[in-house]
């Protein structure tokens, strides 16, 4: 399989990376990452690895038609797997004009070049090739604290900029499929967590404040709740996914490990204490501190998970406790990675993030 990732030194798309490349060799021919290098992107994808004669990095970005349509044809891709995208709520609410570009109308270019490419296709290529569409939780809305988790049916309820602007996304990419026939699959996935994600998230952001002895803000009361899903867990589900679906499908993805925010800030100072302890023997909670809300804060996130679980047979392996303590034992042993982002190609008094 030859395949085009986007957004490919994300934390997601670096993950899936790294996931396919270490697989048989049988398994990927040719592996194209196309990434735009923005402030949050990680330029190594292989970082300790090998170099890969299966891989191929390409800076560019995906409102380019004309880059989008020289690397379908020189590729023969028989899949598309779509990760790059905005992501970061507080910055959508300060600056949704680049939400709107990338999430949306790079979607579409995407979609335009994929269906040029897949009308040039023979007929047995046609019927397995693959447009997945990596989206999240977030286009469904808030669940109060007793409803049911949304489901792959559930109504579109965007509350915030980068929601609105992926929901948007998943809308075209529907369209290409009914009425192109372009053969896409849709993905929302819960909240992830692990190595390498960007500090501006909130779990690395919480351990990095934490060990530089700063504040660890958290918004309003600290009781929103989301689920939280190993990426290494993600990766494996969309692997399933774009080798096992049916085009046309929704897949939700989660790990049923609905938390609230302040309940996971305080287990990540718990290990903290465990694992490098602070020098005054004071626990780290202690430096916990609840600011103003933000406008629109869903309250709750959680997905129902049966429709994968009973078609594919996938579930998470990682159970959160222990994949919260792998993730904190690895930045711990990581900080010079941590360090490069913070005082190089990111200014660490620019994160207006909190819990």
């Amino acid at each position: 399989m030859n395949l085009l990732v986007t957004g490919g030194c994300g934390f997601i798309g670096g993950h899936f990376i790294r996931r396919l490349l270490a697989a048989p060799s049988t398994l990927v021919g040719r592996l194209v990452n196309l990434d735009a290098l923005t402030y949050a992107a990680d330029p190594s994808p292989l970082a300790g690895r090998p170099a890969d004669p299966r891989y191929a990095f390409i800076h560019g970005d995906i409102l380019d038609r004309g880059l989008l349509d020289g690397l379908f044809a020189a590729n023969d891709f028989d899949a598309v797997v779509h990760f790059a995208a905005e992501t970061h709520v507080d910055r959508s609410i300060d600056g949704p004009a680049v939400f709107v570009q990338t999430n949306i109308l790079g979607t579409h270019q995407l979609l335009e070049a994929a269906q040029a490419h897949f009308a040039r296709l023979p007929a047995d290529r046609r019927a397995t090739f693959r447009f997945l569409h990596v989206s999240t939780d977030e286009v469904y809305g808030s669940l109060g604290p007793s409803e049911p988790p949304f489901n792959e049916q559930s109504p579109f309820a965007p509350n915030t900029p980068y929601a609105a602007s992926k929901a948007s996304s998943d809308l075209l990419v529907r369209a290409a499929f009914q009425t192109h026939g372009l053969p896409c699959l849709i993905t929302r996935s819960s909240n992830n967590y692990g190595s390498r994600q960007f500090p501006e998230k909130l779990i690395p952001l919480i351990l990095l404040n934490a060990l530089e002895d700063k504040p660890l803000p958290i918004y309003g009361d600290g009781r929103q709740i989301r689920d939280w899903l190993h990426v290494e867990d993600h990766v494996d589900a969309l692997w399933n996914i774009l080798s096992r679906a049916t085009p046309g499908s929704v897949y939700n993805i989660g790990a049923q490990s609905e938390r609230t925010n302040l309940t996971l800030v305080r287990t990540l100072c718990d290990l903290l204490d465990r694992f490098t302890p602070r020098p005054d023997g004071r626990p780290y909670s202690g430096q916990i501190t609840h600011v103003a809300d933000r406008p629109g804060h869903d309250r709750r996130y959680a997905l129902n998970c049966s429709r994968l679980r009973a078609e594919l047979d996938w579930s998470p392996r990682h159970q959160l406790e222990a994949g919260l303590g792998e993730t904190v034992a690895w930045y711990l042993a990581n900080r010079s990675w941590c360090d490069a982002i913070t005082s190089t190609r990111y200014a660490r008094e620019r994160l207006g993030c909190r819990a």
